[in-house]
């Protein structure tokens, strides 16, 4: 079968793989769809995200939707060829932080396509990939494949306004138009908010702010720019710089909560610490994602307007020029590799 395999900084390949056997209790998926995610260009551009950096070679990718192809022993779930979504996170279940319902914070997860522990997680950028038979969701009537390619970046974003606590009725800070960014708009829309305000340096990123059903887009860079608001109920940070950080803190209201979802750069960040004390705002961290991951398909099945954040789909072949493309924000908000069923 084909995949894609990371090899180093900057250094992508599309190689022959093995096709996998599933173990017990695993299931084997056919891949059709995966989204390409701004950790795959951190690994791809940078050679890690955040703290974790690549020691060996990588199968990238845990956006990934496709069929039923086959059940290792003692597995069972939906049936073979059904269309299925694949939840990449598989928690230990035996650490305090599972054992307090806190998965998304476990400390031995395993998550497809990631570098955080060694031997890396292989991810699923590939036609088969082998998952435990639990992580697959069969897809809910009227949601075809593609869309549903966004389940796992909605459920990132969905946890973050779960972390930020109720916000039927409030006015909600958005800082980043990127996909992660989009879907925090459509996610906070669905859970009640009155008022959403998105920023972002590129005109090109806003529109698809607009798009997901921001009421406000603003200018990152431009002070004068008449969407900005006085002050919000909640900001969710989503660009991962500390100048949205910084916009986040300066607006929101006082004993208002930010939530910080993108990953900074590795190292210290500067951030006002200052206005944390002084206005008793509460900072709060999101990591991934655990029980969403069901709303966020059902969510999907009824907004086909979430289409529009799809900006190019790419045959697996082509998976190079499909990275550079989604790291291109003037031309791009999600982009998905074709693995043809």
């Amino acid at each position: 079968m084909i995949g894609c395999v990371l090899h180093g900084r900057g250094d992508l390949r599309v190689e022959e793989l093995p096709v996998p056997e599933p173990g017990p209790g695993q299931a084997l998926v056919a891949v059709r769809y995966g989204g390409v995610c701004g950790s795959d260009l951190h690994y791809w551009r940078h050679g890690g995200v955040g703290d974790f950096r690549l020691r060996e070679p990588l199968v990238p990718g845990h956006e990934v939707v496709g069929t039923v192809a086959g059940y290792g022993a003692g597995a069972s779930g939906p049936a073979p060829g059904t269309a299925v979504a694949v939840h990449p996170a598989t928690p230990c279940g035996a650490c305090p932080e599972c054992a307090a319902g806190r998965r998304t914070v476990c400390r031995d997860v395993r998550y497809l396509g990631s570098a955080a522990r060694f031997p890396h997680v292989q991810g699923a950028f590939a036609g088969m990939v082998a998952v435990p038979a639990w992580q697959l969701r069969a897809l809910p009537g009227g949601l075809d494949a593609r869309r549903a390619a966004l389940a796992e970046p909605l459920s990132v974003a969905s946890h973050a306004v779960r972390r930020a606590g109720p916000v039927t009725g409030r006015h909600v800070l958005v800082t980043g138009a990127g996909p992660i960014g989009c879907l925090v708009v459509a996610a906070a829309r669905a859970a009640g908010a009155a008022r959403v305000t998105v920023t972002d340096l590129l005109p090109e990123a806003l529109r698809y702010a607009a798009v997901a059903g921001a009421d406000t887009v603003v200018r990152a860079g431009d002070p004068g720019d008449a969407g900005w608001p006085d002050e919000v109920d909640v900001a969710v940070e989503a660009s991962g710089t500390a100048a949205g950080l910084d916009t986040c803190l300066r607006l929101v209201r006082r004993a208002g909560i930010v939530v910080q979802l993108g990953m900074l750069p590795p190292g210290q960040s500067p951030f006002a610490g200052n206005l944390v004390v002084s206005r008793e705002i509460e900072l709060r961290g999101s990591f991934r994602f655990d029980a969403e991951f069901d709303a966020a398909l059902d969510l999907l099945a009824a907004e086909p307007a979430l289409d529009g954040l799809i900006s190019a789909v790419v045959p697996v072949a082509d998976a190079e020029r499909a990275f550079a493309l989604a790291v291109d924000r003037t031309r791009s908000c999600k982009v998905l590799l074709d693995f043809g069923g």
